[in-house]
């Protein structure tokens, strides 16, 4: 697939760091030559340096044959103008924008053919929002995943020594939890993925990614670990989009407080929320952090765009007692050095965001791609086409399915049923399939597989 990718930064690189891997056509766009030498450097990928919006740097980019335009530049507004030359001037099959601006998402009707021909708009502050929300929704998960609209849920979670289930082999699992129906679809043990068999055991500190109903998550979570307390009390450092967005959508539920620097913004704060408590100050401050209790707080959420100020504050927090801490990090150096230390979850926007871009790229009838534990592995949601003669998947059981290797089936989901996966379980027309692909270069083997041909012998 040829793709243009308008804008070097943190989400651009990432995802063209993804997709030059798995043999795509892939041309950067930016008008900072540093970084693009820098990706020059480290990818084989083309870069053409220019405004992204201009006519004659799409058409250098190769705009007139290019499948796809993502434009994911610091400018929405250059995003939007971009989609429009593509597909005034190109025709460029499919139009990608990251669109951070609220007074442009809540407009209907303009973004269509036209209007702004953009066919799918990319909220980096609303996908990062959705994603700490689940994690508080779950204490101790670390990371939380949607399938087919939250019938299922993908969760990871680290197993702790004293686990009932720590210590003994998987295939106890469903003795422990006659009731509850689940699978585990991966393990990490020293950073090392083992692909789960019945006879696998869990050990303290290991990974674990499980897939199960929404209603039995909590159930199977208490096998690898003590069930922690729900939380009740949250800060939340940083006040803009990302701070207020969760704030807006968690705290009918929670006694939420938000840190705010900027005057003018916590007034702006203090009018558009309704129960959460706005304070101004930094969140660096020990005798503030000290004065609101910091000590009695269940979590405390660091969502500034200060990566610095994000692991100062969130370190000073949890040396005063916080007993939970999540930090925003956009430097994905920094990920892997502060996370499972004082910091209980660093949170990489770029990696939030790259699973909503990779949907929309992937070949097949891919309803969503997630990108696990720092863009390791990937969880998939696939639909399944065709019939027995058509496909290598339909009418045949999982056991029976050739899966590229590191690849594993958690679930089949077929309408309202959620299927835990079984070597017998049988795979149907339209059924959503949940898989786990350790080994990222086996990703195009599983969009083949589920790619359904005129006939297949």
């Amino acid at each position: 697939m040829k793709i243009i990718i308008l804008g070097a930064g943190q989400v651009g690189g990432t995802l063209a760091e993804h997709l030059a891997s798995e043999a795509n056509d892939i041309t950067v766009v930016d008008t900072d030559g540093e970084r693009l030498r820098d990706l020059n450097d480290r990818l084989d990928i083309r870069t053409v340096h220019g405004k992204a919006s201009f006519p004659t740097v799409l058409r250098q980019a190769g705009a007139d044959d290019a499948d796809m335009l993502v434009a994911v530049t610091n400018s929405d507004e250059v995003n939007m103008v971009a989609c429009q030359v593509a597909y005034t001037l190109f025709n460029t099959p499919t139009r990608i924008a990251r669109v951070r601006e609220a007074a442009y998402l809540t407009r209907t009707g303009l973004f269509d053919n036209e209007a702004i021909p953009v066919d799918v708009l990319i909220s980096p502050e609303q996908v990062v929002t959705n994603y700490i929300k689940r994690l508080v929704e779950y204490p101790g998960s670390l990371q939380v995943i949607d399938f087919a609209e939250g019938k299922a849920q993908l969760v990871g979670i680290r197993a702790y020594y004293g686990g009932p289930l720590v210590g003994q082999e998987l295939r106890q699992l469903r003795e422990h939890m006659p009731n509850a129906d689940t699978r585990v679809a991966a393990i990490y043990r020293r950073n090392r993925p083992i692909i789960p068999q019945g006879d696998t055991v869990i050990e303290a500190d290991d990974e674990v990614f499980f897939i199960a109903a929404k209603a039995h998550i909590r159930a199977v979570m208490g096998e690898m670990r003590r069930l922690e307390d729900s939380y009740k009390r949250i800060i939340i450092a940083g006040g803009g989009n990302i701070g207020e967005r969760l704030a807006e959508a968690i705290e009918s539920r929670y006694q939420v407080k938000i840190i705010e620097m900027n005057p003018a913004r916590c007034r702006h704060l203090s009018e558009h929320l309704d129960s959460t408590i706005v304070l101004q100050g930094s969140a660096s401050d020990r005798d503030l952090l000290l004065e609101e209790n910091i000590g009695d707080t269940d979590l405390f959420l660091a969502l500034t765009n200060d990566d610095e100020a994000n692991i100062m504050s969130s370190l000073l927090a949890k040396r005063l007692g916080a007993r939970k801490v999540m930090t925003l990090i956009n430097n994905p150096a920094y990920v892997d050095l502060v996370q499972s230390g004082d910091i209980d979850i660093a949170i990489s926007p770029q990696l939030a965001t790259i699973g909503t871009l990779l949907t929309h790229v992937r070949r097949g009838d891919i309803e969503s791609v997630h990108s696990l534990r720092r863009g390791a592995a990937e969880a998939i949601e696939v639909v399944a086409h065709g019939d027995a003669k058509s496909s290598k998947v339909i009418g045949r059981k999982i056991n029976e399915v050739h899966l590229p290797p590191g690849t594993t089936i958690g679930a089949v989901i077929r309408d309202d049923d959620v299927l835990i996966a079984h070597g017998e379980t049988v795979i149907e027309s339209g059924d959503h399939v949940i898989l786990f692909v350790v080994d990222k270069r086996r990703i195009r083997d599983v969009e083949r597989l589920f790619q359904a041909g005129l006939t297949f012998f």
